[in-house]
């Protein structure tokens, strides 16, 4: 009897999920998460909005020189609102911080990652969160009471010794070197080092490490891996987090405050010379007592610092998600 073949089955269609949610639990959770993002880009319209609305009369009066002018007077007779000084300290501060911080947090995410075994990376990644969720104010008096004093002998040494640099000089007369712009930038460090190390060890962790370990086995130094290979590869991202610690060293207010004497008169290099400005710090000393047209004026301020700290972050988000293609 002929054997009876049996026949193919035909194979079966592939499950196609709906574009949709599938319930009614899922449609509640789908519509608050939606409504939460959505309220965010319209808290930061709004908060555009209103700042533009107060400051609009400032603006219209003071003109562009509003910008780039160091007058700030409030008087009967007249009323001169100008935040070149404070405009351009702020920018100095926050390289200064930048350049301070980008190597403490780039050899920090180095070591939690590539060296140190697991509990104690993790320990320290704990370290450095805490950091980050220490208030301003907190920060700002630990600046005063502890650090003042030892960067105080700092800049005395630098000073002393490379005084012939103009980034080094004082006026003749200075006779401390304390609330400087020195000093503002190393406490703007510590508050963004946290930042530019959660950005650069988030990098790091998605190296592949073949490639480490490949370099390894040629012959290559761990210094020289780590300059040839793993930063050129991640400078990126690690591009991205500086920028969005500068957006944070930017807009800082209270740390500042407290360990810097605010000037109007622009501090081109001499970032020892105890005079500086900062506009978030600016807007802080004065609102207390600010007329009308001076508050105004603060809001046009804070306008200015708004507008550079959005477009700051922007870039840096789009670099971040560029050199990290998988968080798409």
């Amino acid at each position: 009897m002929p054997e009876i073949s049996e026949q193919p089955k035909p194979a079966q269609a592939r499950r196609v999920l709906g574009k949709g949610v599938l319930n009614s639990r899922d449609r509640l959770f789908f519509g608050i998460t939606s409504a939460a993002s959505y309220f965010a880009f319209i808290l930061v319209g709004l908060i555009l909005v209103f700042l533009v609305a107060q400051a609009w009369p400032a603006l219209q009066e003071q003109g562009l020189a509003f910008v780039y002018g160091d007058t700030w007077e409030v008087t009967e007779e007249k009323t001169i609102l100008q935040i070149g000084p404070m405009l351009y300290g702020s920018v100095l501060i926050a390289l200064l911080g930048v350049l301070i911080a980008t190597p403490l947090a780039i050899a920090t995410a180095y070591m939690i990652v590539f060296i140190l075994p697991g509990g104690w990376a993790k320990l320290s990644t704990n370290l450095i969160d805490l950091l980050a969720a220490l208030p301003s104010v907190i920060i700002g008096l630990w600046g005063v009471l502890v650090f003042t004093p030892i960067a105080q002998g700092w800049a005395e040494f630098l000073h002393q010794y490379l005084g012939w640099i103009p980034l080094f000089a004082i006026d003749k007369g200075t006779t401390s070197l304390n609330s400087s712009p020195f000093i503002a930038g190393w406490i703007v460090a510590v508050m963004i080092v946290p930042i530019i190390t959660s950005v650069t060890r988030e990098i790091f962790s998605q190296f592949d490490r073949e490639l480490i370990n490949g370099a390894l086995a040629l012959g290559a130094s761990r210094f020289t891996v780590f300059r040839r290979v793993i930063l050129p590869t991640t400078s990126g991202g690690i591009t991205g987090g500086v920028l969005l610690g500068l957006g944070r060293a930017i807009g800082e207010t209270v740390a500042i405050y407290y360990v810097l004497q605010l000037s109007m008169n622009i501090n081109l290099f001499q970032i020892l010379e105890p005079r500086g400005g900062a506009i978030a710090s600016w807007i802080l000393s004065r609102f207390g007592e600010a007329t009308e047209k001076e508050f105004q004026g603060l809001m046009a301020a804070g306008l200015v610092i708004f507008i550079a700290t959005l477009i700051i972050n922007l870039i840096a988000n789009a670099i971040v998600n560029r050199a990290q293609p998988w968080r798409k």
